[in-house]
């Protein structure tokens, strides 16, 4: 079709926009003035004139660093970070004689912190950094004189140069479309990556320029545009175009957006106007909102207390130390000679004790450092990265048909995907598959087709189960002749009557054929035929427009050709009992808008006759109905009112016969109404076709199913008994929502339903009054009454136990978010089982995820597939992106991508608890390790008379956190499970442990807490007491400083991770070796370490092997604390698994006693419900089946 070159058309006089004939004025006015400067030397990038303008180039970075700023920048990143600045605080003190351990000790842990996390940074970096090389690095052709076009790399390109774009390609720049293949010089776009939309867009040159036919062509040629300035409206654009001393005047028709793709059109020709950071793609890139998880945050706070705590003890240790310096010489006589208190530098000076004391402070705030985890926050990362690897590897959440795997996009929100409590979704492409089927349509007030929507199964359980019986036979019937015939995508029409010809038989065959004729000829559809088999597919602006022309297809009327002028079909003729070719001239296209609800084509048959043909929505179709073309209108509308209580969208059909001066006087206005370029153009069309689009006669309606995506509401019903609730939030009419809600048993029979409508009859009579303000007075009392009325039926059913659904129309909506009004209306919605929103706009479905997200303080997790699901996926605290068929937009703008909703319940049911409660578990467990760590040597402070010593051998406090005690914990963050996949999906009321945040709670942070400083207690005095006086070695030497040291370490060592041991509940290999892995390599390390020059060993030079490995006492000691510090969590915890058991310990009963046989126990686990169910299809069965209980009792 895009082939070749045809003869010349007035293809301006079809579609709606001005082909350049028009003169300035408005807006073009502005051209040279403020925010219109632009100047574009066409053809001539490298002219003196083209120069001194100085435009940016065409290469594109979306990198966080450039090789200059990296370490700058990083490391600005790193010390943003309080715990990281504290550290590098003390680095610096290292260096000073206040340190209490050596400058490298305390550096090195420091550095390989800092230099793991910016290493994850610059991997990340340079992930962005190739995929910008490769888009900067792709070919286009440009003219490098005399004709002659060359392949030169994206970044190379120049404001002014001309550029050749051959099918499916992306378009470079921003572009001002000057020829194409088409001798209109036409083309069609695809605009995916922008706006998300799959339909194709129709652009057209200017006249001046559309004789642009060859290469050679673009030799001589030269002009100039003036435009307006770079900035980020997608759908705008002023400009005007100088060549041959003619003015121009650039539209949005005109303009190429890089990032858009040609299609269906062999070649363009464009200059460059707008290069890299400049193109409008560009301009609207928005760094995504940053998000931090409410784990996290509370990490930070504890961090903050833990300093506290650290500076408190400092403080104290000081006040302590400053006293007993001063003490230390009283009247020339000294309390404790052997420190010679008369002979001491200014750090133990009994003359200077407040001056001591206070750089003693400094130094205890360096000792006690080992209290706040320096590894945790690279621990963790490291842990959530690769928590998001077994989310993209997950199979069971790989969509096979479309090869698209789950992808989390951001590895910082993992452990929220456990916490989510309110589900925001997007109805079209998300819960549906935006795939639409031709499945029913009425002809002449017969009801064809007997095909059985998702709907109409939902509502057969609705009105009770004879129904539903009913449905399954109707249901089984179809299956059968649906597996006679192949199946066609979009169509799914069953209806003998009609199919293979049938259809002439009937008794208004005449009206049948009209009918399928106005589908294949009413509508912008590009027929492609694939030149292998010779079928015909078709490129639409919309899938229910392509669903239309296949039925046509399907039934005999095969649209096959489209020209600027014409359209031929394959038509099948009842008169010859044959397929014929008819062409059919086309002259007018009046566009489909959503102000006009409809479009209409005016085209001349074989014949000679002008016929109108349109089709459109019922609200607008039927009041343009001639007084004669109303024959079958009260029998379409029950068949429209049937349709849309299936779930189905309808559209009315109709025609009209036009004659030639009638239509020569419309055609008039409506070209001087296409060249206008004035503000209310578009107004100035719809009124020229309003003129001609009425005295319509009525053919029938069209329905078809926007189908439920493949396990949804499976999914939902999963999703509601984990006590998650679900809003809808969709652009499409209440009506359709509802019943998909229905359809998805977010809705069923008997629960009770809050509609807040914006029709009123006192408002509609106030707005044909006219009176702006009381109208505007007049809605807003309107929705607070039926807030306050809902409010009121909300507290009758709550005394009843009654399930509500809410259900809000978008001008209601708008109202409801007003600040006066938005916390009663989401008081209602919180109060509500369903909350269905429609109409809804992309901005209103961000306000409503910010209010939700702000005012409960709930995790809300948005998701959606299309471009205006954007803002309600940033608002949300997580995002999850949908990559179906409307664009990549929603997922660029995700945290998460999965190809299905049905996905949602294993990545919150399953990846979301894990990640919770190991993320929990982890920063729980890392403050457990530290604070037993810190508080030994507080302990041994206060024991050495707050002198500053360590307890600890420089290289033991220094690796005490990057390796004897990570490892187990970052395995704990990775592969811990509490229960199996399958037991989180058998049993969800289990994801409410994340909701209730019951495994992070402040209990139990300070639960671990306590047990941090209990173990610190147990071995401090343990140790000390057994070790003080007692003969250590079998020739009566006493322990020492190093060797008390060494033990002491040992048992924390040996404690913390066997704790670890005790506190995992899932086992793999990696586990094993790394906490017994840890213990053996802390021995290995003293024999190395010890082995060492005493210069660098010092207090552990042969410390193990000389006096601890040979002494049993050392051994026993250290088995003795083991068992002592274990036995009060060992205690603790066998209270509360046998007495007070949490719902995953249930669980974990049912796996290890093997009471999974068990039902009577097992279904006591399941009924312990945080919450009842009200959605679901498991709610609805039990609502049908309690119904139905009733009913012998009302007899």
């Amino acid at each position: 079709m895009a082939g070749g070159r045809r003869r010349k058309q007035h293809f301006s006089r079809i579609h709606a926009f001005s082909c350049g004939k028009a003169s300035f004025k408005d807006e073009h006015s502005l051209i040279g003035g403020p925010g219109f400067s632009r100047v574009v030397y066409c053809n001539d990038p490298d002219s003196f004139e083209a120069g001194d303008l100085n435009y940016g180039s065409n290469y594109v970075r979306t990198t966080k660093y450039t090789l200059a700023t990296f370490f700058p920048k990083s490391l600005f990143e790193q010390f943003r970070r309080v715990a990281n600045l504290y550290f590098l605080f003390c680095a610096i003190l290292s260096f000073t004689p206040l340190s209490p351990y050596s400058a490298l000790s305390n550096v090195l842990p420091l550095v390989v912190v800092i230099g793991v996390t910016m290493g994850k940074e610059a991997l990340e970096d340079w992930r962005r950094k190739k995929q910008d090389i490769e888009m900067n690095n792709r070919k286009v052709k440009v003219h490098s004189g005399d004709g002659v076009f060359e392949n030169a790399k994206w970044r190379d390109l120049k404001v002014g140069d001309i550029v050749k774009v051959e099918k499916d390609e992306f378009f470079p720049a921003d572009l001002i479309l000057l020829s194409s293949s088409y001798e209109e010089a036409i083309c069609y776009v695809e605009t995916m990556n922008l706006d998300g939309e799959t339909n194709l867009k129709l652009k057209q040159a200017l006249d001046a320029t559309s004789n642009f036919h060859e290469d050679t062509s673009s030799q001589n040629f030269k002009a100039v545009i003036k435009c307006e300035d770079p900035n980020a409206n997608l759908y705008s654009f002023v400009g005007g175009l100088q060549l041959e001393e003619q003015q121009h005047p650039l539209t949005p028709q005109q303009l190429l957006l890089r990032d858009s793709k040609l299609r269906n059109t062999d070649f363009i020709y464009g200059v460059v106007i707008f290069t890299g950071h400049d193109t409008k793609v560009m301009q609207n890139s928005t760094d995504p909102p940053s998000k931090r998880s409410k784990i996290e945050k509370r990490m930070d706070k504890i961090v903050y207390m833990l300093f506290s705590v650290l500076v408190l003890m400092s403080f104290i240790g000081s006040i302590f130390f400053g006293i007993s310096t001063r003490e230390d010489l009283e009247n020339g006589r000294m309390t404790r000679w052997y420190l010679r208190p008369d002979d001491t530098t200014i750090y133990y000076n009994p003359k200077k004790a407040p001056a001591a004391a206070i750089l003693h402070f400094l130094t205890a705030v360096m000792l006690y450092s080992y209290l706040i985890p320096i590894s945790l926050y690279v621990s963790i990362e490291i842990v959530k990265v690769l928590q998001s690897v077994f989310i993209n590897q997950d199979l069971h959440m790989y969509y096979e048909e479309g090869d698209k795997p789950a992808r989390a996009r951001t590895s910082n929100l993992n452990e929220e995907l456990g916490q989510v409590d309110i589900i925001l979704s997007d109805k079209t492409g998300t819960l549906t598959c935006n795939s639409m089927e031709f499945i029913k349509c009425s002809v002449a007030g017969t009801a064809y087709g007997n095909g059985v929507t998702e709907v109409e199964r939902a509502l057969a359980w609705r009105k009770g189960s004879p129904l539903a019986q009913e449905v399954s036979g109707e249901e089984a019937q179809v299956e059968e002749s649906a597996e006679a015939r192949t199946s066609v995508k979009g169509f799914n029409f069953i209806d003998e009557r009609v199919t293979n010809g049938n259809w002439v038989n009937e008794p208004r065959a005449d009206v049948i054929q009209e009918f399928l004729r106005l589908l294949a000829i009413c509508h912008t559809a590009i027929p492609e035929v694939d030149e292998e088999t010779g079928r015909i597919s078709y490129e639409a602006e919309s899938p229910d427009e392509a669903a239309f022309v296949i039925a046509a297809r399907e039934l005999g009327f095969e649209f096959y050709e489209r020209t600027q002028t014409s359209i031929s079909l394959h038509e099948f003729d009842p008169i010859f009992g044959r397929k014929l070719e008819r062409s059919y001239k086309l002259l007018n296209v009046l566009e489909f808008s959503s102000s006009r609800k409809r479009m209409s084509v005016i085209v001349r048959n074989e014949e000679g006759k002008l016929l109108l043909l349109c089709k459109g929505a019922d609200s607008v179709m039927f009041e343009r109905l001639a007084k004669n073309g109303r024959e079958f209108e009260e029998k379409t509308r029950e068949h429209i009112n049937e349709y849309a209580d299936a779930g189905l969208r309808t559209l009315v059909l109709a025609y009209r016969e036009l004659d030639d001066e009638e239509h020569n006087e419309f055609n008039a206005e409506f070209t001087k109404a296409k060249n206008s370029l004035s503000t209310d153009r578009d107004e100035m069309i719809e009124e020229v076709a309003e003129k001609i689009e009425r005295n319509l006669i009525l053919l029938g309606a069209t329905a078809v199913e926007d189908k439920l995506q493949s396990g949804v509401p499976e999914c939902i019903d999963k999703l509601a008994q984990a006590g998650i609730k679900i809003w809808v939030l969709t652009g499409d009419k209440m009506e359709t929502a509802i019943n998909i809600g229905f359809a998805c048993s977010l809705l069923r029979q008997g629960m009770k339903q809050i509609v807040i409508s914006s029709e009123a009859p006192e408002i509609k009579a106030l707005e044909k009054a006219g009176d702006e303000s009381a109208v505007a007075a007049a809605f807003k009392a309107n929705v607070l009454r039926q807030i306050s009325e809902g409010k009121e039926l909300q507290t009758t059913s709550s005394e009843n136990s009654e399930a509500l659904a809410l259900i809000i129309d978008g001008k209601s909506l708008a109202c409801a978010l007003d600040d006066d009004i938005k916390d009663m209306f989401l008081e209602l919605a919180l109060g509500c089982a369903s909350v269905i929103c429609c109409r809804s706009s992309p901005k209103q479905k961000g306000l409503v995820a910010r209010l939700v997200k702000i005012r409960t303080g709930n995790t809300t997790l948005a998701i959606g597939d299309g471009a205006n699901d954007v803002g309600m996926l940033q608002e949300a605290d997580i995002g999850v992106g949908i990559s179906g068929v409307e664009g990549m937009q929603a997922v660029m703008s995700s945290d998460i991508a999965i190809a299905q909703f049905r996905y949602l319940e294993r990545l919150l049911l399953v990846h979301g608890h894990w990640c919770y409660r190991r993320i929990s578990s982890m920063i729980c467990y890392f403050f457990y390790k530290n604070i037993a760590f810190g508080v030994t040597i507080f302990f041994f402070e206060v024991y050495a008379a707050f002198s500053g010593q360590a307890a600890y051998n420089d290289w033991y406090l220094s690796l005490y956190n990057v390796f004897f005690t990570s490892l187990p914990v970052i395995a704990l963050g990775v592969f811990d499970q509490d229960v199996s996949a399958r037991l989180c999906l058998k049993f969800p009321l289990l994801y409410q442990e994340g909701v209730q945040n019951v495994l992070f709670s402040w209990f139990r942070i300070l639960g671990w807490a306590f047990n941090g400083a209990l173990t610190a207690t147990l071995i401090f005095f343990f140790c000390i007491r057994s070790m003080e006086h007692q003969a250590f070695r079998r020739g009566g030497e006493v322990v020492g400083f190093e060797i008390l040291g060494t033990t002491m370490y040992t048992c924390v060592v040996w404690v913390v991770n066997c704790q670890m041991a005790l506190s995992i509940n899932y086992f793999t290999y990696v586990q094993h070796l790394f906490i017994w892995g840890g213990i053996v390599f802390w021995y290995i390390f003293l024999l190395a370490y010890g082995a060492m020059d005493p210069s660098i060993s010092t207090t552990a030079y042969k410390v193990f092997i000389e006096a601890c490995a040979p002494a049993p006492f050392y051994w026993l000691l250290t088995l003795f604390v083991l068992i002592a510090s274990l036995i009060p969590y060992f205690t603790y915890a066998t209270i509360q698994l046998r007495f007070f058991p949490m719902y995953h310990q249930m669980i974990q009963w049912i796996r290890t006693d093997g009471q999974s046989d068990d039902l009577e126990y097992c279904d006591m686990v399941r009924q312990r419900s945080l919450r009842p169910q009200t959605v679901g299809y498991t709610a609805r069965f039990e609502a049908t089946s309690k119904r139905f209980e009733e009913k012998p009792e009302g007899h």
